[in-house]
């Protein structure tokens, strides 16, 4: 038996800002509220007691000038440095679509204006 897609399935991906995007601070970014998810130990992530609690501004000051931790989401896939080929890898695939999301924060700078880049 043969399984097959129906004709005229849109085959292809879909990405969130936060998981692949990268270049957290470059091209006039301002932060995100993601820049300041360090990441957690698998065995500590048994307690997940200070999810969810409110975050101060100390909180992300701290975490964005932080340059020991380690907080993934500020390069996620790094889509910003490495477009061409993984758009290239896409086709290979034989996608037809591609969603992509863009991070608020790179469509309203630091100084809260529309980029237009």
């Amino acid at each position: 038996m043969t399984k097959q897609f129906p004709k005229g399935f849109l085959w292809g991906g879909a990405t969130a800002a936060n998981q692949y995007e990268g270049g957290w601070n470059l091209g006039g970014r301002g932060p995100a509220t993601s820049d300041t998810y360090i990441a957690v130990d698998p065995d500590k992530r048994k307690d997940m007691s200070h999810f969810g609690k409110p975050v101060s501004r100390a909180d992300v000051e701290f975490a964005l000038a932080d340059q020991e931790g380690l907080y993934p989401k500020r390069w996620g896939s790094d889509f910003y440095h490495r477009y061409k080929e993984d758009i290239a890898l896409f086709a290979e695939m034989s996608f037809k679509t591609f969603r992509l999301s863009i991070a608020w924060s790179r469509i309203f700078s630091k100084r809260r204006r529309v980029r237009t880049e």
